[in-house]
């Protein structure tokens, strides 16, 4: 008897790789809970500017002569910056604002530098040919308090010496600050070095702790919160995108509220209850989620409740760009098994080592495969067995047990499965 087989179009990149599985394997794939599109992105977007949470409208806030800092995301986050910009804008047009007093800084974080292009590509052709465009810069930064976590809110001068902070992104899950969005684009995104170290230093104390991802009291977020009220956070303007990158809601206004509201919308679409099955396959999602191993790292996390312990993930991630970081490059040389780098980040918080430790967290539990175009000598040094495709890793998965009823990820950067 012929045996039935399911294909599914798994994203890598910018491209696709299918993943052909029999039927007796298949336990489920596990899917947002997306609604069909019944409004427009912008006009969605719009709404949400015309009724903002807790706060006025921009176009009641600006006046012709202030000086606004629009901060943005980097080409390393998967935000519609281009079509967010333009009924922003629009709205700070009502209120007088002009382009001259107008500047777009993409939050950086501790990340590398965009290329002119990547810069272009993001805002718009027209949008930065006629505003100021800056990257953040850590070195321009200016000391205005600390946080009651200990951390220095040392703030990007070209935010701080603006009249009215704005800021824009996505809502999505975090694995360290519950989610994305609100005043996460202050702190990490235009922060010193000094800032985003001590930031996520906390990290090492909560590592082993119960999930951060998808909470709203999570210590980051409470920590977040301080520092952009201490830097002035006027107002956000955050999306919400479907698995196809299509903008499904906006929430604008007081970067709590605004933000809070958000978040219900990310867990209604976001959260999938699942029976833990033997084995995973995960896909990030494709670009720019997989655009290195230090991003794609939060799928194989979000894919840990899908999966019985002792049980197999496959993490489909085309990390065009390699490993990411080069703190994280240099534990996976330097530490020889999972264990090693658990114990290490135990000790001693290095930012980057992170990545390595939470690798090793789940190597320690689960069999981790990646289909990806790293070197296989650099897969197997972050704690994963290399496979050259999709078929390759499930064929090892099966081999070790034939039955292996198995979990399929399409969106493994945005879904979190919670288990049953």
């Amino acid at each position: 008897m012929t045996e039935n087989v399911k294909t599914i179009p798994l994203a890598f990149g910018c491209g696709v790789s299918e993943l052909n599985i029999s039927e007796k394997n298949m336990s489920s794939i596990i899917l947002p809970s997306e609604s069909k599109i019944k409004e427009e992105g912008t006009s969605l977007i719009k709404r949400a500017l015309e009724n903002p949470i807790k706060s006025k409208r921009l176009s009641e806030i600006v006046n012709p002569d202030s000086r606004i800092a629009i901060i943005v995301s980097d080409v390393t986050r998967p935000t519609p910056t281009e079509k967010i910009l333009p009924p922003l804008l629009e709205e700070l047009y009502h209120g007088g604002a002009k382009n001259e007093n107008i500047t777009i800084v993409f939050a950086l974080g501790l990340h590398r530098l965009q290329t002119e292009e990547e810069c272009r590509q993001l805002v718009g052709e027209e949008i930065f040919g006629k505003i100021r465009c800056v990257q953040h810069d850590r070195e321009r930064c200016r000391l205005l308090g600390e946080t009651s976590f200990g951390t220095p809110v040392e703030i990007f001068e070209e935010v701080i010496d603006a009249d009215v902070i704005i800021s824009t992104g996505t809502l999505e899950f975090h694995y360290y600050a519950g989610y994305g969005g609100g005043g996460k684009s202050i702190l990490p995104g235009v922060s010193s070095e000094r800032s985003i170290l001590s930031f996520h230093s906390f990290y090492s104390k909560l590592f082993e702790g119960d999930p951060l991802s998808g909470r709203v009291d999570s210590p980051a977020r409470q920590n977040i919160e301080e520092a952009s009220r201490i830097a002035g956070l006027d107002f956000i303007l955050n999306v919400i995108t479907n698995s196809k990158k299509e903008i499904v809601a906006a929430v604008a206004g007081d970067f709590i509220e605004a933000h809070r509201k958000g978040t219900e919308y990310v867990d209604a679409m976001y959260k999938v209850p699942v029976e833990p099955a033997d084995a995973v396959v995960v896909s990030c999602g494709g670009f720019p989620k997989d655009i290195n191993l230090y991003q794609a790292t939060k799928s194989l996390e979000h894919a840990i409740p899908a999966v019985k312990e002792g049980g197999s993930i496959i993490l489909v991630a085309e990390c065009a760009e390699g490993i990411g970081n080069k703190i994280y490059e240099c534990w996976n040389r330097e530490c020889r098994a999972p264990e090693d780098a658990v114990e290490r980040f135990r000790n001693c918080f290095e930012f980057g080592g992170h990545k390595a430790a939470i690798v090793g967290r789940a190597a320690k539990k689960f069999k981790l495969y990646l289909v990806s175009k790293l070197p296989e000598a650099e897969s197997k040094r972050a704690f994963f067995t290399p496979a050259k495709s999709i078929e390759e890793a499930l064929e090892k998965v099966l081999s070790e047990k034939p039955g292996a009823k198995i979990h399929v990820m399409p969106h493994g950067g945005c879904t979190q499965p919670v288990k049953k």
